[in-house]
């Protein structure tokens, strides 16, 4: 049996786009540590922000600041992060749902473990220490701790007495908020009194509030219905996202200094190949300067490169054949782009070529010759490098062009 082959494999694209004023908005707001998001025609607020209405397709420009705190939707846990990703250990890939927002926006979550993450629990954002105007400007997230502007996390179930975002968005302290569950089931209701509890839970929530000293001691949590210790029961409150009723997303211009107006996205997938033992043998055959084909037992056609079984009959292929070395160009393109990372000088020309006895023409590149001579019916054969284990490319062999119908059936 012959060696099966195994190397290592990059395909990267750094991917170039300008920016819309909707998208420079967002990235430049978050190069300023602002999150913004766009009201949508059915008064939704989406972040990241879109520049059409998903549901109506219209364009949208109503740029609004979201809260950098949110609530977690839901999660997945990243045991092993890989290169590139926004933390180098163990993490959550988590969707949130920032105060004032009606979507998620996905991104990591800094956390020990997965014990630690859940869904509900309530997260803000770590900027970036440099930030340049990309999604990468927030860092993480991580969980919102007692004492740091946001209540402890849900499962500690009492008030911080942290400041919080009053309806009308001012900030207010020194009442403990009360943990609550709005149409989601989860989220803050700040114990403000009975007319902010009815506009987080409904009248239910009202009468929570009259317990908001006994919820920094026991724990209460508020909806509508009976208290417990720690707990009420009882219907959901009013609809929306955990926080929104405490915070209202505030208009923006969307206008920043130095707007960011292009990124660069560098796309990048690095894999461990294996052609398998057809194409391990077609490999080890380039490097003794032989072309070697399998024949299907069906058709009698030719294939090369082989693939181990004939793409048209489906059945598998055992019999080699080697062809060429010369074969016929059927067709051919100019290339005038010049390649990162490609020692080439543009233009050149890259053509599909029928080597003598295949049925299926393989792709090189055409060289030793002036690129706008090249043409269909084009005689050529290999012309290998010093110790190379693959043609560098193929030129002229001098010989008449083919005729078409030699290799019509080819292109």
């Amino acid at each position: 049996m012959p060696e099966v082959l195994t190397a290592p494999l990059v395909v990267e694209f750094p991917f170039t786009r300008s920016l819309g004023p909707v998208q420079s908005a967002f990235l430049t707001g978050l190069r300023e540590r602002t999150v913004l998001g766009v009201r949508a025609r059915d008064g939704r607020v989406v972040v990241p922000p879109v520049e059409y209405d998903p549901v109506t397709a219209d364009e949208l420009r109503d740029l609004v600041e979201v809260a950098p705190t949110g609530t977690v939707t839901t999660w997945a846990w990243n045991p092993s992060p890989r290169r590139g990703q926004p933390l180098a250990t163990p993490f959550a890939w988590v969707l949130v749902r920032l105060d004032g927002a009606d979507t998620a926006l996905l991104h990591a979550l800094d956390a020990p473990g997965p014990d630690a993450v859940r869904t509900g629990m309530r997260v803000r954002i770590r900027w970036a220490a440099e930030r340049t105007g990309a999604i990468g400007d927030i860092a993480c997230f991580e969980p919102a701790r007692e004492g740091a502007g946001e209540p402890a996390e849900e499962a500690a179930g009492v008030g911080a007495g942290a400041p919080r975002v009053g309806a009308n968005g001012s900030r207010r302290g020194g009442e403990a908020p009360l943990r609550g569950h709005n149409a989601d089931g989860q989220g803050d209701i700040p114990a403000e009194g009975a007319e902010g509890a009815e506009g987080a839970g409904g009248t239910g929530a009202a009468e929570a509030a009259e317990g908001t000293r006994a919820a920094e001691t026991t724990g209460t949590t508020g909806t509508t219905g009976t208290t417990g210790p720690g707990r009420t029961t009882g219907s959901p409150g009013t609809a929306g996202c955990p926080g929104a009723a405490a915070y209202q997303p505030q208009a923006h211009s969307g206008q920043f200094g130095e707007p960011v107006t292009g990124i660069i996205a560098a796309a990048r997938l690095d894999y461990v190949y294996a052609p398998g033992r057809t194409q391990s043998r077609y490999i080890q055959g380039l490097a003794e300067r032989r072309t070697l084909g399998e024949r299907c037992p069906a058709c009698r056609k030719v294939y090369v490169p082989p693939r181990g079984a004939c793409p048209t009959c489906g059945v598998a292929t055992a019999e080699q054949v080697e062809v060429g070395p010369r074969g016929t160009v059927t067709t051919f393109c100019i290339v005038n782009i010049k390649a990162r990372n490609l020692d080439i000088e543009v233009p050149y020309v890259y053509a599909h070529i029928a080597l003598d006895g295949a049925d299926l023409a393989l792709h090189a590149r055409i060289g030793d010759i002036p690129y706008d001579q090249v043409r269909m019916g084009l005689r050529v054969e290999p012309v290998w490098a010093e110790g190379a284990r693959y043609p560098d490319h193929y030129r002229p062999t001098g010989e008449p062009d083919a005729d078409y119908d030699s290799y019509k059936e080819l292109i």
